[in-house]
């Protein structure tokens, strides 16, 4: 166990701070128990005995504690893309960035460039606060087992995960079936979703099996909608619907699991559409605006939504800024909304049942504010104030994981060597 002293505690849903003592509990079922003066250990940072149990002793004077964060749309497989060569050809549309980058990169990976892209990405999570991941996989001519190899290395940082397979008829009906089956079979052991590329690049029987699979598992589908223009034209020319349309007619929609990410270009039918059905929707404006595809508009979608950074990096904080600012100018939400913005994976979580994001999962701030700071003016200090910076000790679990800002869990300079090492192999591929 863990004993955090003297800390101030934020409670992430009332924004009520109080000073206390915290003892975490270890463990997937492990709680919180709180205490205006908890046995400490013998020093800060040393070991103590409570309740018969050997705890971990951290002092917290003048820092805040509170839950740590979630990523609700993350890509593993961009890990390796940072500083890589351009391209062959400069993209000239969204299509192009698909085509000449990402399924360029995708069709290079192989079982070591995937742990250590899965590896990079677990340290970086859990540097910035973030305990738990969900993830959209891809890597056409390495499928089998590269969920497993993905969940046991965030699993070795300390890192909680739901994850899914990229099923596409994209390189063929043969690779789609190996994403089905690499999905079903993930499922059978491990928590998860049933993940599908978009409606442009999966025909009706591919995503009728992955409908049917999801079903089976008690599952939902995780999938790129309306992210471009080009998505719905090429929806209603080959099937002669938009895509919210399409989804739901194929049963999509029909699971609470269910994620669209974007969801962009829907018009207001289909905005009506996604409100009334279970599903959660999953900004990620940074993304969006680097591919120049638009800007998220929530206006008709309702209130499930969350938040991700598309593979772009692993700072919530830095997205939720940019959602923020950028949203500005077409989805004017104020400083409350994003904030709830931010947080609702977790209500997706716990909604669905979904473990590995307990209340034992929390961060230490190390914010030395000038101004004052409390629940009247929390949502100020969140935009304008806090930063990933700021991130000192991150719990997961119930287990230190973060101390000081340096990862405990593994060896982070053997990863990032190594992590250098396949992706220059990984760019070579890609030539």
């Amino acid at each position: 166990m863990i004993l955090l002293k003297n800390g101030t505690y934020i409670d992430w849903q009332t924004l009520e701070f109080r000073q206390t003592d915290i003892l975490v509990e270890s463990g997937a079922r492990g709680g919180l128990r709180f205490s205006a003066s908890l046995t400490p250990g013998p020093s800060p940072g040393g070991r103590g005995e409570h309740d018969g149990s050997v705890i971990h002793t951290i002092d917290c004077t003048g820092k805040f504690i509170t839950k740590s964060f979630a990523n609700g749309h993350h890509h593993v497989y961009s890990a390796l893309a940072r500083g890589m060569k351009t391209p062959k050809k400069n993209p000239a549309n969204f299509q192009e960035i698909l085509q000449y980058v990402w399924w360029t990169l995708d069709k290079a990976l192989d079982p070591e460039m995937i742990r250590s892209s899965a590896l990079v990405t677990a340290i970086a999570c859990a540097k910035n606060g973030i305990t738990f991941v969900i993830d959209h996989h891809a890597s056409p001519f390495a499928v089998s087992g590269s969920l497993e190899i993905i969940a046991q290395a965030f699993e070795e940082v300390g890192i909680g995960h739901l994850l899914c397979y990229e099923i596409s008829d994209r390189d063929g009906v043969e690779i789609a079936r190996k994403g089905l089956d690499e999905t079903a079979d993930y499922l059978s052991e491990r928590q998860g979703l049933v993940g599908l590329h978009a409606s442009f690049t999966v025909g009706n029987e591919t995503m009728n099996k992955a409908v049917q699979l999801a079903a089976q598992t008690n599952s939902g589908i995780h999938i790129h909608v309306a992210e471009d223009k080009s998505d719905q034209e090429h929806c209603i020319s080959n099937y002669g619907f938009r895509v919210a349309e399409r989804l739901h007619a194929q049963g999509v929609l029909q699971f609470p699991k269910t994620i669209l990410a974007h969801c962009l270009h829907l018009d207001e039918y289909e905005r009506e559409m996604v409100s009334a059905s279970p599903v959660w929707v999953v900004e990620n404006m940074e993304s969006n605006l680097n591919n120049s595809v638009g800007l998220f508009n929530a206006e008709g979608l309702g209130q499930r939504i969350m938040m991700g950074t598309d593979g772009m990096h692993s700072d919530m904080l830095r997205s939720a800024k940019a959602a923020f600012f950028a949203g500005q100018a077409i989805d004017p939400i104020g400083y409350d909304g994003i904030y709830h913005r931010f947080r609702n994976v977790h209500h997706y979580l716990y909604e669905n049942g979904f473990t590995g994001d307990g209340e034992n999962n929390l961060l230490v701030l190390d914010y030395d504010t000038p101004t004052p700071f409390g629940t009247d003016n929390f949502y100020g200090h969140f935009l304008f104030g806090i930063e990933s910076g700021h991130v000192k000790h991150v719990i997961s679990d119930g287990k230190l994981m973060v101390e000081n800002g340096r990862v405990l869990t593994v060896d982070e300079d053997k990863i990032l060597a190594n992590a250098r090492i396949q992706a220059q192999r990984l760019w070579d591929h890609m030539q």
